[in-house]
């Protein structure tokens, strides 16, 4: 598999292979009728998350409850990887 840059490195520096390893790395698994879809699943809490032209997308369900956020490419993968494990 690919290696990943620095965390600090914003989303647009890194080549769609190594998104989808820190996605996995993360426990995100694809969805195989569409790749740029990645559920993930915690305790509490649900994600899906989509990797979309202009920013990634993430859905979180928790408790019949769905919150979403935007976070831009231009972010590092350190802030987006905290929001995301931060849950909803």
């Amino acid at each position: 598999m690919s290696s990943l840059p620095p965390h600090q490195t914003p989303l647009y520096n890194h080549p769609l292979p190594a998104l989808e390893q820190w996605l996995m790395d993360l426990g995100a698994s694809r969805e195989p009728a569409t790749p740029c879809l990645w559920d993930m699943r915690r305790p509490t809490w649900n994600a899906r998350i989509e990797l979309e032209v202009e920013e990634l997308k993430v859905s979180w369900e928790q408790g019949g409850n769905v919150t979403v956020r935007l976070f831009p490419y231009g972010l590092s993968r350190a802030d987006v990887e905290s929001a995301i494990l931060a849950g909803p």
